[in-house]
């Protein structure tokens, strides 16, 4: 599968990020009180490669037929939603109960900056602004999809996805998880909001059951894939590199799939996970699956 030689996904990518910042911009408050909208904003603004939001629009866009127009409103709102719970589970993650970690998206991170409770409670109003983003008090909002966008991204965001996997993760260090063992954990902590993102498009679009069932395919192996890099990527670049700590997981004797497959076969993995994402998009019917391809091989190519 080949996207039209005239398309042209840097275009594609930069205006969909433009319109992404436009409205996180709009969309997070810097006025919520005792500095914590600062905190909200810091955490979520002028960083990140925005891959969720992305896939979102992608997805929609995907199923509408067209790459080019802007996608339906409540894929928009889906998009800065998802983000919104990667940003809050970031804050989260990353402070000394959890990973412990000083550095984020090239700066210090949120309770560096601003101290632990504030970055507790940054993390708190951002899940929540989340969920106020697909429920907006406004005409003309289809409240039975707007309710089906909520649920999916509750349950990638709670015990059955990423706050499981999460749990998962802090209990296995120190131990030896087999390769399905490893890989649920990284299902349900980084993978079910990929999956998330890609679906939530999916229903904004109106996607039919093979459409969905063909996007629920791709979501899962790209999400997957992206843990696989990660793995890669934590012993192979370096902090500046990555705008994190380069290393941590080892560090942290964490299980990873360089550890159970060593470098040679992690990167083959992914490889393998890429291919099956884009064979999911061959059979579903999707009439302009162009920027969801682009945007896998720009997971398992990263280099940061």
């Amino acid at each position: 599968m080949s996207a039209p030689a005239a398309w042209d996904f840097a275009a594609w990518s930069h205006q969909q990020l433009a319109t992404v910042e436009r409205a996180l911009e709009a969309w997070v408050p810097g006025d919520a009180p005792a500095g914590l909208g600062d905190a909200m904003r810091y955490a979520v603004l002028d960083g990140g490669k925005r891959l969720r939001p992305l896939l979102t629009i992608a997805a929609a866009q995907a199923v509408g037929g067209h790459t080019e127009s802007d996608a339906p409103p409540l894929a928009l709102r889906g998009a800065c939603a998802v983000e919104l719970i990667h940003a809050y589970s970031l804050v989260h993650d990353d402070m000394p109960c959890m990973d412990n970690d000083v550095l984020r998206r090239g700066k210090p991170t949120v309770h560096v900056r601003y101290g632990e409770a504030q970055a507790l409670l940054a993390g708190d109003a951002l899940q929540a602004l989340a969920f106020e983003l697909l429920l907006p008090d406004e005409a003309g909002l289809d409240e039975a999809l707007a309710a089906r966008l909520c649920r999916v991204l509750a349950r990638a965001s709670g015990h059955e996805g990423m706050a499981g996997g999460q749990a998962i993760d802090l209990a296995g260090v120190g131990q030896v998880l087999s390769q399905p063992q490893l890989e649920d954990m990284h299902r349900r902590k980084t993978g079910a909001l990929l999956l998330a993102s890609v679906r939530l498009g999916a229903l904004a679009a109106g996607a039919s059951a093979a459409q969905t069932a063909a996007l629920d395919a791709y979501g899962r192996a790209l999400g997957l894939a992206f843990q696989v890099v990660d793995d890669v990527l934590d012993v192979t670049a370096d902090s500046a590199t990555l705008g994190k700590t380069a290393g941590k997981d080892a560090a942290a004797d964490k299980p990873t799939f360089v550890a159970l497959l060593g470098l040679a076969g992690a990167q083959a993995y992914a490889q393998g996970l890429l291919e099956q994402a884009l064979q999911a998009l061959h059979g579903g019917g999707l009439p302009a699956p162009h920027a969801l391809e682009h945007l896998a091989h720009s997971v398992v190519r990263r280099t940061h």
